[in-house]
């Protein structure tokens, strides 16, 4: 006769019963769900471009479910079909860390596509190359060792229709004519095999560089508005705080907040770009006080001249971190720093 569980039968004892414990469960995402959870992260992205940050958003959810985890691969390609060569790029490059994290599978990838192919007339509606752009996907996707290539001759031998033969053979072509399949890096037209936000990281690194050996803020606008990123260009913010704080100077720092001020008032960057690129640049300040000691006296400082010069909301200087750092104080207190 098994021990009585009941707190309230008579033969109920206590030491005899086992641990109870409870467990944690979390309902699995379904496909209808996605574009309510899914996809504002994913356009995200296309802002940020942290893979990092979408496979640990992702990896939230219970994705147990084989066609959520296929459905996240057609929303991913469907996203980019509707945008530019760059955001092709990136959604390339976070297929291939989806599946090099092992958010999706191989056989979630190949299923996707397979998907995509069966309803690639109404693709067509919307976007008119869109054969060219999947077979693009496929061929980097194989690439990056997300499926293998024997997936696009199986399915090119199955094709039912002509427009799914198409971008498969557009596909083959791709594989074929480079051998080595390194040039498929560059299947978007994007310059090597660097992501298209470290391309840009670079450029704007040189545009500051360039403009603190100048102070042509004429040239440095002209550059920025050439890269046609309105949507990154926090990034010049926060490479702008961190190129001032490792160049440590009080010239670089007043020359830089000419720049931003110019850019803030002619809305180059706008008051939201401005906001995140200073937010990410005070995320880092741990991580750079290490090879720069003085980092949060620094950031305050540069801080204090912006919004001194009229472009920064004060209520950033509150978000500064306040350990290890003083407070430093405006010039009119003959520029100390007090305890």
């Amino acid at each position: 006769m098994g021990a009585a569980v009941d707190r309230h039968d008579p033969n109920y004892d206590s030491d005899s019963q086992d641990e109870i414990v409870y467990e944690s469960t979390q309902p699995r995402l379904t496909v209808d769900e996605l574009d309510q959870y899914v996809e504002p992260i994913i356009k995200e992205y296309f802002e940020h471009g942290d893979t990092v940050e979408v496979v640990y958003d992702l990896e939230g959810f219970n994705l147990e479910d084989d066609a959520v985890r296929k459905a996240i691969l057609i929303l991913v390609v469907r996203l980019a079909l509707e945008r530019h060569s760059m955001h092709r790029e990136m959604s390339s490059q976070l297929l291939a860390d989806l599946h090099s994290h092992q958010v999706l599978s191989s056989q979630d990838i190949a299923q996707g596509f397979l998907s995509l192919l069966e309803d690639v007339n109404d693709l067509l509606l919307d976007t008119p190359e869109a054969l060219q752009v999947i077979g693009n996907f496929i061929a980097r996707a194989v690439a990056d060792d997300c499926i293998p290539v024997e997936f696009v001759a199986t399915m090119s031998s199955q094709a039912t229709t002509k427009e799914a033969s198409e971008a498969l053979q557009r596909a083959e072509y791709l594989l074929a004519a480079n051998h080595g399949w390194i040039k498929l890096d560059n299947v978007w037209g994007t310059g090597g095999g660097i992501r298209p936000v470290k391309v840009l990281v670079n450029k704007m690194q040189m545009l500051l560089k360039e403009y603190l050996d100048s102070f042509d803020i004429q040239e440095a606008m002209r550059c920025l508005k050439e890269l046609e990123v309105p949507h990154f260009h926090h990034e010049l913010v926060y490479e702008a705080v961190i190129m001032v704080i490792e160049d440590s100077s009080d010239q670089a720092a007043a020359n830089m907040v000419k720049l931003l001020k110019f850019m803030c008032d002619a809305v180059l960057i706008t008051v939201d770009q401005l906001e995140r690129g200073f937010d990410r640049a005070i995320q880092a300040l741990p991580e750079l006080s290490v090879d720069v000691p003085n980092t949060f006296l620094l950031t305050e400082r540069f801080v204090l001249l912006c919004t001194d010069a009229g472009f920064m909301s004060t209520s950033l200087a509150d978000k500064l971190p306040g350990k290890g750092r003083k407070r430093f104080v405006s010039e009119g207190d003959g520029g100390l720093i007090k305890s």
